[in-house]
């Protein structure tokens, strides 16, 4: 059982209900994790853009959307996410990602596996260090990623990897329960983002923040389902 309660958007303030629509307009969905963030309404609100831009595809990003979800598979397999791996092994399926890629992310075959190119090996391979906090001390596995990627590149894919990391332990450790299959598989349309929406979000938020702060983050709490 999830540790803490989410808030839907039936019975959330009119606040968190607009921010709701406005995670629907960037992702898709309000999945678990986002109804669950919402008890800290503000940094919700902060998040959602940053993980939008840095983990779908869109023309102000240089990885695919198929790449970044490689990326992200391989990291919430390594760290045993279970409600990660389920959303984005779908999310993945709308990249081009195929069940028998999947499979072999989740050992040490991609590294010999025909299924998977070099730069897909060398950015799975950067992912698994990088989760397991081993990138540092291996100047092999970087030698690879820097012969095949720029340094935007690298910032890219080090990024997307390193809020996988976070966002894993954070589900993970409030034990967010995962939604059934038809809902999951409402986020593969959210694959590409139009940079319009981001803007308009963003326009959005800057337009709702407040001059003072009042009492949302206690109304959210109230609103939450019961234990």
């Amino acid at each position: 059982m999830a540790r803490i309660p989410r808030i839907n958007p039936e019975n959330a303030p009119p606040e968190i209900k607009e921010f709701y629509g406005a995670v629907t307009g960037l992702i898709g969905r309000v999945p678990n994790a986002y109804r669950t963030l919402a008890h800290a309404p503000y940094l919700a609100m902060l998040f959602l853009p940053f993980q939008a831009a840095n983990q779908r595809d869109w023309s102000g990003s240089r990885l695919s959307g198929k790449m970044k979800e490689m990326i992200v598979i391989k990291t919430s397999h390594v760290n045993g996410c279970d409600y990660c791996f389920a959303h984005n092994t779908a999310l993945g399926a709308a990249a081009g990602i195929t069940h028998e890629q999947v499979i072999a992310m989740s050992s040490d075959d991609y590294l010999t596996s025909e299924l998977f190119d070099a730069r897909e090996k060398a950015a799975i391979q950067w992912a698994e260090h990088m989760t397991k906090n081993t990138a540092q001390e291996r100047e092999d596995v970087y030698a690879q990623l820097k012969e095949l990627f720029s340094n935007a590149e690298i910032i890219e894919i080090s990024l997307i990897c390193a809020m996988f990391n976070m966002i894993n332990r954070l589900n993970d450790s409030l034990d967010l329960t995962i939604e059934d299959q038809p809902e999951i598989d409402k986020i593969k349309g959210s694959l590409h983002i139009d940079p319009k929406n981001i803007k308009t979000y963003l326009h959005w938020l800057a337009d709702q923040w407040p001059e003072e702060f009042d009492d949302l983050n206690k109304r959210a709490g109230e609103s939450a389902e019961a234990a």
